[in-house]
């Protein structure tokens, strides 16, 4: 009789736990397949965390908390940093991506890493090289949330919604670095000029590097010319103090015109 009744109540329990599970074994094997080993590039700094970093599936995620953890376990992955997803969990509200090994995996946190800014301010991780793709310093996890169980998605659909944090699509380090830049700095980069404000980085990125390098001390000021071109034609001089440019010169036949301006 007790056998009976067990038999019955997981009769009638078993359609209701099937009912909850809203993924069919092929979405689970499409979100699976489809995420598995893919390669991103980082658009923010990717903390290492021992807890998946959370990030809403409507696109946010509390940057001031990934801050925190970064400042606490350093990054996992740099603006630019190729990843790889090396596990998906998919759990009942929320879909679970290993980046990297997770927390134990990759290099260790201060090796390779190069910040930005003085004592005082707040270090800014930059990439460390922009000719090709850099590897991330960690591993981490991201915990993609649902708030509510979780239904049938494709895994393109992921990739869209992580777009503010990972770019499924670019894996340049230097399309990546490119978009951080101020809108004048990016179209004088796409039209292949320097103007007055850029640093070294970016005017080889607008006019790749110089035929030419040359210094000198002016009113106390130690300045480095660039130079591009070649006779007959065209000559582009771009002049750095310390390391932004502080003037830019054309010249061709002998006259000069100065052709740009400081960014505002």
């Amino acid at each position: 009789m007790r056998v009976v009744a067990a038999i019955g109540i997981l009769t009638v329990a078993l359609p209701t736990l099937q009912a909850a599970d809203k993924l069919s074994f092929e979405d689970r094997v499409e979100l699976t397949r489809g995420l598995m080993a893919e390669y991103a590039t980082a658009k923010v700094l990717l903390p290492r965390s021992r807890k998946a970093l959370e990030f809403d599936s409507g696109g946010g995620y509390d940057k001031s908390e990934w801050a925190k953890i970064a400042r606490e376990s350093g990054p996992a992955a740099r603006t630019g940093d190729l990843v790889q997803v090396t596990k998906v969990s998919l759990e009942d509200d929320r879909i679970v991506l290993e980046i990297n090994g997770g927390y134990k995996g990759g290099r260790k946190w201060y090796q390779g890493i190069q910040v930005a800014g003085g004592p005082s301010s707040n270090p800014t991780p930059v990439p460390v090289s922009r000719g090709g793709d850099s590897n991330a310093p960690g591993g981490t996890s991201i915990a993609i949330l649902f708030h509510q169980p979780l239904e049938p998605v494709r895994s393109a659909a992921i990739k869209k919604m992580l777009a503010p944090v990972l770019d499924f699509e670019k894996h340049s380090v230097t399309e990546i670095y490119s978009e951080t830049l101020p809108p004048e700095t990016q179209k004088a980069i796409k039209e292949k000029r320097a103007v007055v404000g850029m640093d070294r980085e970016q005017v080889i990125l607008a006019l790749g590097r110089p035929a030419s390098k040359s210094r000198e001390t002016k009113d106390g000021m130690e300045l480095e010319d660039w130079v591009y071109g070649q006779a007959p034609g065209k000559f582009t001089f771009v002049t750095f103090n310390g390391d932004k440019v502080v003037k830019v010169k054309e010249e061709y036949a002998g006259l000069g015109t100065q052709v740009t301006g400081p960014i505002k």
